[in-house]
């Protein structure tokens, strides 16, 4: 397929243009609430998907971390997806593309919301609030920041309520009132439940709720399992198959007129530790030199300069990892279309300075100020096939 073979090229030097941007617009984990709201007839909504038939009920079952590199290489784990990979992105056998960076605040505020991340405004892991000059943590919502004016649209599934649909979320309760679930994926029905079997039995309930339905279903432990433990570790492998059950279970309750779309937020790699493959910001003098703040993740960083040091950071930047990472100032990044097509102006300033996004194994670390993200084994951010790519599955009643 032609768009594998970009993926797959290594093109040098690491320019900003060679980086394979996601496919905002056709293909990407923003459209896919759109085009199944649009099949609803919801005011507004397209479908940006075009592989994709309408059903009358739709159901969104987002696993976290299960990236399809991931699913692909492990059939014995997974024997229900597996079987299923064939019907990805409506029956062409192809992923989708989670956004950049690959990472899960991002990605959950581009399904909920339907819009790119240089639009919904969550474009990392951390990045810095510019009314306050603080690094924003945006899946812990630290430092608390109001939720409404740092992600001000609606989301799919208020949009769906208000045109009749009936609108559900399904997952842990622990998530009802977060600042992430309210700004990324509220509207309609929330019902809260501990174990994946009875939100699967749940999310089938509701489906069945209304003659229109649109329904969302998550399970975090694949994610867990992989930055504790590694892609691929017995945990992992454990939680794959319990994942794998979980979504046969559902798929096996779908009432009449359904469809089942089994997706991910970002797929994952394992970083060996040590010195090669794990570069130490807080004990390099050089690559720390006039950065104010370091945000983001260790394979896609925000950098923020200090005032008058953008030119000589970013210069420094790609003479030090500039055959590993591709390193960009934020208008290179902008207009190279990381962050989707169009970037809000209250948006800007919240993306770094600098941007880097690893290409090879590698970590930029923090040990220091960042010790437990530095301490994971299974990382991901950025635009690899590995943390990029995701499954999008499908079972129809």
């Amino acid at each position: 397929m032609a768009h594998q073979t970009a993926w797959d090229q290594h093109p040098e030097p690491l320019t900003v243009t060679s980086a394979p941007t996601p496919e905002y617009g056709s293909g990407s984990l923003a459209d896919l609430l759109p085009t199944l709201a649009a099949g609803l007839g919801v005011p507004g909504m397209s479908a940006a998907i075009s592989e994709l038939t309408p059903a009358d009920r739709n159901c969104v079952f987002l696993i976290d971390g299960l990236g399809w590199e991931q699913l692909r290489a492990h059939p014995e784990d997974a024997p229900f997806m597996t079987s299923l990979l064939a019907t990805s992105r409506g029956g062409t056998g192809r992923p989708l593309t989670a956004g950049y960076p690959a990472t899960t605040a991002t990605s959950l505020a581009s399904v909920g919301t339907g819009l790119p991340p240089g639009v919904h405004g969550l474009p990392g892991y951390t990045v810095r609030n510019p009314d306050t000059g603080e690094l924003m943590n945006q899946l812990r919502w630290q430092p608390w920041t109001p939720p409404g004016p740092w992600q001000p649209y609606p989301t799919v599934f208020q949009l769906a309520h208000r045109a009749g649909v009936h609108a559900a979320q399904v997952s842990s309760p622990t998530f009802e009132n977060t600042p992430l679930t309210r700004v990324a994926l509220s509207g309609g029905t929330f019902v809260g439940r501990l174990t994946g079997e009875d939100r699967m039995d749940l999310a089938a309930e509701q489906l069945a709720a209304g003659d229109r339905s649109l329904v969302y279903t998550y399970f975090a432990e694949v994610d867990g399992a992989g930055h504790r433990f590694g892609v691929d570790s017995d945990t992992w492998r454990g939680q794959l198959m319990y994942a794998d059950r979980l979504v046969q279970r559902l798929a096996e309750q779908l009432p009449p007129r359904s469809a089942l779309y089994v997706t991910a937020d970002h797929g994952m790699i394992d970083v060996p530790f040590d010195e090669e493959h794990r570069i130490d910001f807080d004990e390099d003098w050089e690559l720390s030199a006039g950065v104010a703040l370091l945000g983001g993740e260790g394979r896609a960083r925000h950098v923020y300069a200090v005032p008058g040091a953008a030119g000589d950071v970013l210069t420094c930047w790609r003479e030090v990892l500039g055959e590993q990472f591709w390193v960009a100032s934020r208008d290179e990044a902008i207009a190279a279309g990381w962050f989707g097509p169009k970037i809000d102006e209250r948006v800007y300033s919240r993306i770094g300075d600098v941007v880097a996004a690893a290409r090879d194994d590698v970590l930029l670390i923090a040990s220091e100020r960042e010790p437990k993200e530095s301490a994971m084994v299974g990382n991901h951010g950025s635009m690899t096939p590995a943390e990029q790519l995701v499954p999008l599955l499908e079972v129809r009643s």
